[in-house]
């Protein structure tokens, strides 16, 4: 194995050091990390021709991940989603979060994971890399009991395949739902918007939303809907049909259930020739087409714009009306939390 691992200081905060991790393969595989929320701000494949671009999207300048509205690349905690009216009982005690996606809490609340400084440790191994990301959450950080510690390991293969695990233990019964919000764009440097890539979901069943974007509790088979990517689609097909829960999210971003296979969520753009698997031990994933993206500038030169990114954020099912689905989030005292997302790529 032929490697390149840079370290590379971007920025001070607060007398912390926003510190990137570009690790590089002979064969032009490049993974490009931050220390600051994990994020994601490259990870670089060759296309048919050999062409080696950037597919996921990201901002031009580090200022923009340090606010990073659109939470692009970054780990998502303590909890993925959307809570219902940010309300919550552990142990028979109620706990009020913040309500910044109004009126709910939404990805870990107003300060989460995500603007954390995490410390990092590089291991070299025979066909990888990994970078292992550690941090505390302290009792009451964000209103959630328990004090966390967290270890997020990105483990890097040489033939294009990344291992994301995260690891959790608690002093305290809390509530522990983490993912990754990278925004993939397969045409390589955002070249085109993702409605002209195919998507194919092992999937019979979404989780029902009401109108205000969180589970009613309700499972909505996917036959016959916008939501059957049972078999590969365009992703832009039926994004906008006249369909409710499509009227709700603006387009995809629903919980989808998935079947308990092998890459179970598959991307594929016909044009660049670059697919993306996806083989995941958590029960959903919320698929999200940027329908609502922010208006700053990208690494391309552009401004972010409507539905040039979509995430796969693989967790456990968000927590909605009446506190449904909160057992799949519940990590009890001393028990450890460990769930694993591996991203497969290559070229048609």
């Amino acid at each position: 194995m032929v490697m390149n691992l840079t370290k590379t200081l971007l920025k001070n905060i607060d007398n912390k050091e926003i510190i990137s991790y570009n690790v590089r393969f002979d064969n032009g595989f490049e993974v490009e990390i931050l220390n600051l929320g994990g994020i994601i701000t490259k990870i670089i494949t060759p296309d048919k021709n050999g062409n080696l671009e950037n597919i996921v999207v990201g901002y031009k300048d580090i200022e923009s991940y340090i606010q990073n509205p659109s939470y692009f690349g970054a780990i998502i905690g303590r909890t993925s989603g959307r809570i219902c009216e940010g309300k919550i009982s552990i142990d028979g005690v109620d706990y009020d979060l913040a309500k910044n996606y109004n009126p709910h809490q939404g990805h870990g609340g107003d300060k989460g994971f995500n603007s954390k400084i995490w410390d990092v440790k590089i291991l070299e191994e025979e066909n990888n890399v990994i970078l292992k990301l550690y941090t505390k959450s302290l009792d009451m950080e964000e209103n959630y009991p328990g004090n966390l510690d967290l270890c997020v390991t990105f483990k890097i293969y040489e033939d294009y395949k990344i291992e994301q695990t995260y690891e959790a233990i608690s002093d305290k019964t809390t509530l522990v739902n983490m993912t990754n919000h990278s925004y993939f764009n397969l045409s390589g440097n955002i070249k085109r918007p993702i409605t002209d890539e195919y998507l194919k979901v092992d999937c019979d069943y979404i989780l029902e939303l009401d109108e205000t974007c969180v589970p009613t509790g309700k499972k909505i088979s996917v036959e016959n809907t916008p939501f059957d990517f049972t078999k590969e689609m365009l992703i832009g097909e039926r994004i906008d049909d006249n369909n409710k829960q499509i009227q709700i999210g603006c387009g995809y971003d629903h919980a989808f259930i998935l079947n308990d296979t092998k890459n179970q969520i598959k991307l594929n753009d016909i044009i660049s020739g670059r697919n993306m698997i996806i083989d995941t031990d958590q029960d959903c994933v919320v698929i999200y087409s940027m329908n609502f993206p922010d208006d700053v500038e990208l690494y391309n030169g552009n401004k972010t714009q409507r539905r040039y990114g979509i995430c796969f954020e693989t967790q456990a099912a968000p927590i909605g009306r009446n506190m449904c689905f909160i057992e799949d989030s519940l990590l009890n005292k001393g028990e450890k939390y460990i769930q694993k997302t591996i991203y497969k790529f290559f070229v048609n």
